[in-house]
């Protein structure tokens, strides 16, 4: 296990019993999840470290996660709620309430595809969106940085909140992000003192709209592709793994798990 710099210290690690961590190009590797990257979920939950997915991805995949992965929770659409499974059922909770998020959606998702007619129409509304029940994600493969960031700026000029993924720009109607909807599950679902919290949590994350989490959580880390973003991140990662995606991920998770080992 190498570090792009100074690798963490066990004495800094042994007390992590929550590991969040961003999904696509951070967990997957080029689309997939690898033997490696899911048997690193397995262990971790195996030693009693709750993991918690935190994605920009739609409802349909989040439900599909917290049912099949060794997962905690997971939070979807970059807060727009978080779910759990309680006495077998999958249970959603909202950042406010359903009604009220997909009815903005609903409004949204027009203004934004008429923006991007407007555009030219080179950018496109991604495949899953009839699964999301909050945001609107809109696909940037094949699309340069200054293009991604001028489609953007103009989403926030309507009134839209915006994270940029390293797949999507994911946009909503609402002040949350992911960095509110993990401080809400970590005290109202897991009820974590504050006072705790630096010492028991971890973050990993790849992307732009993993800042909020990087400045949150002081033990974070970030994968090796996360290298060309850093110029764009207000919030940085601590550590950063020489392995990309999913390898850079097992890595990490044998980091905490061997800390914690010495702590027992």
């Amino acid at each position: 296990m190498t570090f792009v710099d100074l690798a963490p210290s066990a004495h800094e690690l042994q007390h992590v019993r929550y590991l969040f961590t961003d999904i696509d190009d951070t967990l997957t590797t080029e689309g997939k999840l690898l033997p490696r990257t899911y048997d690193a979920l397995w262990e971790l939950s195996r030693a009693g470290i709750a993991v918690v997915p935190v994605t920009g991805g739609s409802a349909g995949w989040c439900e599909h996660i917290v049912r099949a992965w060794p997962v905690a929770a997971v939070i979807g659409e970059s807060g727009a709620y978080a779910v759990t499974r309680r006495n077998g059922e999958v249970v959603f909770d909202y950042w406010e309430n359903a009604s009220l998020q997909r009815e903005r959606q609903s409004r949204h998702l027009g203004v934004i595809k008429k923006l991007i007619s407007e555009k030219g129409g080179t950018f496109k509304i991604a495949h899953d969106q009839v699964f999301r029940l909050a945001d609107v994600a809109i696909d940037i493969k094949g699309h340069d940085t200054q293009e991604v960031e001028d489609l953007a700026s103009s989403i926030r000029a309507i009134g839209g909140t915006v994270a940029i993924s390293s797949i999507h720009i994911n946009t909503w109607i609402g002040d949350y992000d992911k960095r509110a909807m993990s401080e809400r599950v970590l005290a109202g679902i897991f009820g974590v003192d504050p006072a705790e919290l630096p010492s028991v949590t971890a973050f990993v994350g790849d992307s732009r709209n993993d800042a909020p989490m990087f400045g949150f959580i002081r033990n974070s880390f970030g994968v090796g592709n996360i290298v060309p973003v850093l110029p764009y991140l207000r919030h940085v990662p601590k550590w950063i793994s020489s392995e990309p995606a999913g390898l850079g991920f097992a890595d990490i998770a044998r980091t905490i798990l061997d800390a914690r080992a010495t702590g027992d």
